[in-house]
């Protein structure tokens, strides 16, 4: 019998405080790229975008480790597990003298990362389902996305009285507040009778399971295309701002009115998706995105970057239109993953990210004078994500997409 579904408003500030530790790694060091740029010896900025895909990377491989075992040993103790891989990360990154250490310490961390961000998503989906879950998760992704609200600013805040490494410092003080929250107020979600026996055919079983399930492959690919589309913004922004646009005190502002954006849709992602179902939601915001990149494409073709507020309203409707999308794709495609909660979310996280870091690092490179490359990037996704979407539409004759 389904126990009844209601709102916990300490489990979901707590959830999203797990996520924002991923984001405060990743968005807090926007304004610090030049400069560990220029202190590990980095001649090209384009080397820059690194410190931020390569984060991306080792989460994706993070979640395929560390979420499986969280099936068998349980939630909480791999969350630590996580953390505590993350801390020796930062230590890494704060202490070298050498780009390629700083990369395979960033890479650390989103491996450390990966269990804070796939086991929330575990933990959601052990007290909730359906359009419910699609609800919660929406409204953990608005409080997660006040981060990238403040972080530049902070980042930006902090070198100005310190340098780059108190970016690093200041993670690290925070992740432990949220940690010692957790520990103190947060239970274990899965009952050890529900934890399937670890063996070393875990990870097979586990994803077997996962690829017999047409809509868990369908929402994996797409949102392995949103967000490497997404992920080239995150990427240039700065540059884009910086360099581009010569606003390089603004960016922090800029930044955080954008994320604004993403916050508003989550929020009313969260009002409205039990009333008219995920699915449906996230097939118009698609629809949206797609369009929305093409006008761009059509309108600035000859590459000419047209004027900040042109593009910041470009930007705002795109990345409105993707408020509506994360929490719907991840809903989608952990709803009929329930009995492998935690391999579910490793194997979606992990594809989406493994899709989404090529397309970041290839679109990325195109980003030097121009912001034409990355609005091409959300339209061939953009595109790409609908054919899924008419694909399974096709399959289930039945289900309703609009």
């Amino acid at each position: 019998m389904q126990k009844p579904q209601h709102l916990k408003f300490e489990f979901i500030a707590l959830m999203a405080s797990l996520m924002s530790i991923v984001a405060l790694s990743i968005d807090a060091l926007l304004p610090a790229l030049p400069e560990i740029g220029a202190s590990l010896g980095v001649t090209s900025s384009d080397d820059n975008q690194l410190l931020i895909t390569m984060i991306f990377l080792g989460i994706g491989f993070g979640q395929l480790i560390l979420g499986p075992l969280s099936d068998s040993f349980g939630r909480k103790p791999l969350v630590y597990t996580g953390f505590v891989i993350f801390i020796f990360a930062s230590i890494i990154c704060v202490s070298t003298e050498s780009f390629e250490m700083m990369i395979l310490g960033r890479t650390l961390q989103g491996f450390g990362l990966a269990s804070a961000r796939t086991i929330s998503i575990s933990m959601v989906r052990d007290e909730f389902s359906g359009d419910y879950m699609a609800k919660i998760i929406s409204i953990i992704v608005m409080f997660f996305l006040l981060v990238p609200v403040i972080a530049p600013t902070l980042g930006q805040f902090l070198m100005q009285f310190f340098d780059w490494t108190s970016v690093f410092y200041f993670n690290l003080i925070f992740g432990v507040l949220i940690m010692f929250w957790f520990w103190s107020r947060q239970p274990e979600t899965l009952e050890k009778e529900k934890r399937i026996r670890f063996s070393s055919s875990l990870f097979v079983n586990g994803t077997k399971e996962f690829f017999k399930n047409t809509d868990a492959i369908a929402f994996t690919l797409i949102s392995g295309f949103i967000t490497g589309s997404f992920m080239v913004y995150l990427s240039t922004s700065q540059q884009i701002f910086q360099v581009q646009y010569n606003l390089a005190e603004m960016f922090p502002y800029i930044f955080a009115s954008l994320a604004i954006s993403i916050g508003l849709a989550t929020f009313l992602n969260s009002r409205l998706v039990v009333r008219f179902g995920m699915m449906r939601m996230a097939f118009m915001a698609c629809i949206a995105y797609a369009f929305i990149s093409v006008l761009y494409v059509i309108l600035f073709w000859s590459g000419n970057n047209p004027s900040i507020y042109i593009l910041l309203g470009f930007f705002a409707l795109q990345f409105f239109a993707v408020g509506f999308l994360f929490g719907n794709l991840r809903a989608l495609a952990m709803q009929p993953l329930g009995h492998i909660a935690g391999i579910g979310a490793a194997i979606n996280g992990f594809l989406s990210t493994v899709l989404a870091v090529p397309i970041a690092n290839y679109i990325g490179g195109f980003v030097q004078s121009s912001v034409l490359p990355l609005f091409m990037g959300f339209s061939v996704f953009g595109m790409l994500s609908l054919l899924v979407f008419v694909f399974l539409k096709k399959q289930k004759p039945a289900s309703k997409l609009v």
